[in-house]
């Protein structure tokens, strides 16, 4: 397929990379023209404009940082609405609110565009090693269309449902999950540091248990106190966290346990911690056990 790729950060560049390598064709953009430009390298074109860069495309796919990211690359000038062709799809890989993508999904149709939301699980090297989780939603023929996109980025796709923004609902609830997980991991890290247990035998006895790589991973994060480089910047998850308190109010759903995170990430936030890894968020526990960070 002929594919525009907007956004090649830590995870856009590999993911653009992996559909070059499977045999799609890739004009790309990117705010910084010489990270589109590594790609070249690898046979992509490179656009000055995201509209330059949609010309022709069968599907446009953005992997931004937020809400506002994601609006000014598709409605800006030169923009994705205004150069995607009728029957074209935009595929949103960003982590962006449900509201954000209802207006996405009403704008394209409007254009006779295609639109899906298809947010990815997976930290960059899961993007390097093309073992990314896709969530999409959307429309059931547009989805099989684009699958062969989805199979060239990730291991694995779950259709969330027939609206697009259904697929946005279950990316920032799964974020919330992992969010989740890393409070109780700096909760007890803390405790057991105070307990004279080694922080990764304790890990070591969870892998054991529960036997999950995203347990393991993040464990491991934590225990080493490996926050830079960010593979997430903490900023951007106090953003999706935002997110998933946004689509809890929306759907009448009280999520008391993510109000929590919600204020952990913002403490950490408040000391400096927005640039590292979201997984420095265990900081906040430890700091309050009088621990060292």
């Amino acid at each position: 397929m002929k594919i525009a790729f907007i956004g090649l950060g830590q995870m856009g560049f590999p993911m653009a990379r992996n559909l070059l390598r499977a045999g799609h064709q890739v004009t790309a953009c990117n705010r910084t023209r010489q990270k589109a430009e590594a790609l070249a390298a690898d046979g992509a074109v490179v656009a000055d404009s995201p509209g330059e860069a949609c010309r022709d495309a069968e599907a446009a796919i953005t992997m931004l940082a937020d809400d506002a990211a994601v609006e000014a690359v598709v409605n800006g000038p030169d923009g994705i609405a205004g150069a995607l062709a009728p029957g074209a799809a935009h595929l949103s890989c960003s982590t962006i609110s449900t509201a954000l993508a209802r207006r996405l999904a009403a704008l394209h149709a409007g254009r006779g565009q295609e639109y899906l939301s298809t947010p990815v699980f997976g930290r960059p090297d899961a993007a390097e090693a093309k073992k990314l989780i896709v969530a999409a939603a959307g429309a059931a023929d547009t989805i099989e269309r684009c699958r062969p996109l989805f199979d060239a980025i990730g291991r694995q796709t779950f259709v969330a449902g027939g609206e697009p923004w259904q697929a946005n609902a279950v990316k920032v609830c799964g974020n919330f999950m992992i969010a989740a997980m890393l409070e109780t991991f700096g909760e007890a890290y803390a405790t057991l540091r105070k307990a004279g247990v080694d922080p990764h035998l304790f890990l070591d006895t969870m892998n054991a248990l529960f036997a999950s790589p995203v347990y393991a991973n993040y464990g491991r994060i934590v225990a080493d106190r490996q926050f830079e480089p960010a593979g997430f910047a903490l900023r951007l998850g106090l953003k999706d966290a935002r997110l998933v308190l946004e689509t809890a109010q929306e759907c009448a759903s009280p999520m008391p346990i993510a109000s929590l995170v919600r204020d952990q990430l913002l403490s950490a936030m408040a000391q400096g911690q927005g640039e590292l890894d979201w997984s420095s968020v265990t900081q906040v526990s430890a700091r309050n056990a009088g621990l060292p960070g």
